[in-house]
């Protein structure tokens, strides 16, 4: 069994521990503070704070990790952009007392990064492309993700817009936000020409899984197949309630919280198609995985676990995403 330390306690962080967990994996999340979502329930948690280069070396030598996930926050990118300082603190500091304290192990490293690190001019952006973070949130981010590729063993998967329903999350995620709002009738305003490419929880969950057990290292993107402004997203998740898509009104990003953000958040990749572990896990659509999570439409798409067994995951009940 493989022993995982999953820092983080969040979205994403949750729904990989749980993958990792269901597949066999000895996993312990690491955070500041007490993991309180569904998908992390049954988990084993530990204290710490990635800041703190003595917190994390006192975990490292009480896991012993044969594997380590990074997934950590801050990643509230407006808060991000008011605490620059605090932000590199935990991000990029974080990244190294995390290789500080593994120097000598033989430990894989799986960093999920971010789109941030790009400035959006482009439409979208590939692993090639250089970088030019677009905000104080990607900034922390890129010096991480350089902190952990100079390690002997280390991958960064970035991921753009994560979604999935998230109802008990201190933050809920841009899909939720609007389907609950939606569902009962209530008026959503969205940036008119902000461009995602939307990736569901579970696609990341399950290359974060299948990467992990992979020898690959460098530089990875995830984005979903579909580019799409989160005006033509919120509006098809409207009709997808059977509510009028006029409740949708578009508002310039400048006067949003999503100010800070890249006018093109949006990833695809040069590498994906070209690596075996990933073969059968493409990304869902984002408009096929809005009809499934709204109406509980089990949608089953074949995937293969880490250990090349197929296996079936079902997206629709937004109280299992992993």
């Amino acid at each position: 069994m493989t022993r995982v330390l999953v820092l983080g306690s969040g979205y994403i962080a949750g729904h990989v521990g749980t993958r990792l967990a269901r597949l066999g994996h000895g996993v312990v999340l690491g955070s500041r503070r007490r993991p309180a979502t569904p998908e992390t329930r049954g988990l084993r948690w530990l204290p710490t704070d990635v800041a703190d280069r003595r917190h994390v070396r006192e975990l490292v030598d009480a896991i012993r990790p044969d594997a380590v996930v990074a997934a950590h926050g801050p990643s509230d990118i407006t808060w991000c952009e008011a605490e620059p300082d605090r932000t590199a603190a935990v991000h990029a500091d974080g990244a190294r007392h995390v290789v500080d304290a593994l120097a000598g192990r033989a430990a894989r490293c799986v960093l999920i990064s971010t789109d941030n690190v790009f400035p959006g001019r482009a439409d979208s952006c590939s692993e090639s492309d250089p970088t030019e973070p677009a905000n104080a949130y990607g900034r922390a981010k890129l010096a991480a993700e350089r902190t952990f590729l100079a390690a002997p063993d280390a991958l960064v998967l970035r991921v753009s817009l994560v979604y999935g329903w998230d109802r008990t999350g201190l933050r809920p995620n841009f899909f939720t936000t609007c389907a609950e709002r939606l569902r009962v009738g209530e008026p959503v305003a969205v940036p008119d020409a902000h461009w995602n490419t939307p990736v569901l929880i579970d696609d990341v969950a399950a290359w974060t899984t299948a990467l992990l057990d992979a020898p690959h290292t460098g530089v990875l993107h995830l984005g979903g197949p579909r580019r799409l402004s989160r005006l033509t997203w919120a509006r098809h998740i409207a009709e997808t309630y059977g509510v009028d898509p006029a409740l949708v009104s578009a508002v310039p990003q400048g006067d949003t919280a999503y100010a800070c953000r890249p006018r093109n958040a949006c990833l695809h990749s040069e590498r994906a198609a070209h690596l075996p572990e990933l073969r059968g896990l493409e990304p869902l659509d984002v408009f096929e995985a809005d009809t499934a999570l709204i109406t509980g439409r089990v949608t089953a798409t074949t995937t293969t676990t880490t250990t090349g067994t197929p296996a079936a995951t079902a997206i629709a009940t937004g109280k299992d995403q992993s």
